[in-house]
């Protein structure tokens, strides 16, 4: 690591899964320059305080439901699409906060989560090889020299994108579409006939009861105003370093430098060397950041990476998000866990119950079977109350669309319902009527440990 930190430090490291394929180089570096005269597109303080609601998650005092597209497109970019995202994040958060009696954290993995790694950098198709599709703002999808090339003047246009993007969730986060006197209102259309959408329905006439009850003593949106709102933030995985530096301003109030491409960043699990170029990069921008911890990481270098990410072992900095797939989660994520307990170190744990439950299916289709996404999230929570550490919250790629791209769910989709809607233009997500019946199950799980340390209460 560099001695002193600035925002292209970085670019003194090996960096990998950064292109480096660019036919012209100078055009990259005009892009660059043409982004840092752009608007910031998240602010200094929001980051702040995204970091401040993430120390009561640190401390057991809130849940965080962190969701949104593997990947977004430019094809699929639509006022609906994100609408209905928002709203699915909204139900499951209803569904968390009734059953876990804490405030839910609301993150969109939206407005910038366009590039993802990928194991290869080439594909072959019917004998043609070319580079992999890396994402929207770096080439495109169509298998065809023209489209695989990459394109800075992508980046461009991903910012234009993530800027309506945030626009549009600013204004239904506090324009009223959020107010909880509109639960009713908020049900999916393809859920309304489904299970959950009737688990859901229950659940919304108890909190109308509630709020009826509230109404009559004098608690309404115009005496409390955030039950007519809510807060609402954004991350993406700051993949590409060129644009997250170009996005990297000093903040005028606290003189501290905050990548203001999004609230919250995270490096993944292929780029978190601690010698190379993103852990280099994200130690020194103040917002609060994520890392990826899977199967082959071991404690030792988890704690040098947290004392290189978070030295001064703030809260709210840091969240470590496992991945590890349920067969392996077992016999991984105790020891860490353990291992960050014993040495007193301050940082939120949540869990990724995607990543290490992909396969392929006999008809080609790459999917993620429900039931190993589920059983995931369960031993996440059991082996942090086995293990004395708050189950921090759930990541997951999901989407409002009624898509057909994992397997399983009260509907009990099959491999020969993928080919069905599956649209992702990367991995395979969670559609409405999966993520909310998620919701219900770890919602239960949630409720199960708080009366139990209710009644533990109870005994001392």
């Amino acid at each position: 690591m560099s001695e002193r930190w600035t925002p292209a430090s970085w670019r003194n490291l090996p960096a990998k899964h950064i292109p480096t394929d660019y036919p012209d180089e100078g055009k990259v570096a005009a892009v660059e320059a043409e982004l840092r005269r752009m608007p910031p597109l998240v602010f200094a303080g929001e980051a702040r305080r995204l970091k401040s609601l993430l120390g009561d998650v640190a401390a057991g005092k809130a849940f965080l439901l962190q969701g949104g597209d593997c990947a977004e497109s430019f094809k699929e970019f639509a006022a609906d699409n994100i609408r209905d995202t928002f709203r699915l994040i909204l139900q499951m958060a209803v569904v968390l906060t009734f059953a876990g009696g804490k405030p839910v954290v609301k993150v969109g993995r939206m407005a910038g989560q366009f590039a993802k790694p990928r194991s290869s950098p080439i594909e072959t198709v019917n004998g043609m090889t070319l580079p992999s599709y890396r994402g929207d703002n770096i080439n495109g999808m169509e298998f065809d020299e023209a489209s695989r090339r990459p394109d800075p003047e992508r980046l461009l246009r991903a910012y234009g994108q993530s800027s309506a993007t945030l626009n549009l969730l600013r204004a239904f986060a506090g324009g009223g579409y959020a107010d909880l006197y509109n639960i009713h209102r908020w049900t999916l259309g393809f859920v309304e006939g489904s299970p959950q959408g009737e688990r859901y329905r229950e659940l919304s006439e108890k909190i109308s009861e509630a709020l009826s009850f509230m109404a009559a003593i004098g608690v309404t949106p115009e005496s409390q105003p955030d039950l007519h709102r809510v807060e609402f933030f954004t991350a993406h995985e700051a993949l590409l370093l060129g644009y997250e530096e170009a996005m990297t301003r000093v903040d005028s109030t606290s003189g501290d430098w905050y990548d203001t491409s999004a609230h919250l960043l995270w490096i993944g699990e292929r780029t978190r060397q601690l010698d190379h170029a993103h852990v280099e990069f994200m130690r020194g921008i103040k917002n609060p950041i994520g890392l990826k911890v899977g199967p082959t990481l071991e404690p030792d270098e988890l704690i040098r990476l947290i004392d290189a990410l978070n030295p001064e072992d703030e809260p709210g900095r840091l969240t470590l998000y496992g991945r590890f797939g349920s067969d392996k989660i077992a016999g991984r994520l105790p020891m860490l866990m353990r291992t960050t307990r014993d040495e007193g170190r301050n940082v939120v744990w949540a869990i990724d119950p995607m990543h290490g439950n992909t396969l392929t299916a006999n008809n080609g289709y790459k999917t993620r079977p429900f039931d190993r996404i589920l059983a995931e999230v369960k031993s996440f929570i059991e082996i942090a109350e086995a293990e004395g550490v708050h189950p921090g919250g759930v990541h997951l790629e999901m989407t409002g669309q009624n898509v057909t791209e994992c397997l399983g769910g009260a509907r009990a989709l099959t491999e020969g319902d993928l080919a069905d809607r599956y649209h992702t233009h990367c991995d395979p997500r969670l559609n409405g009527e999966q993520a909310l019946e998620l919701a219900f199950l770890v919602a239960e799980k949630l409720k199960a440990e708080r009366l139990a340390g209710l009644s533990h209460q109870a005994a001392e």
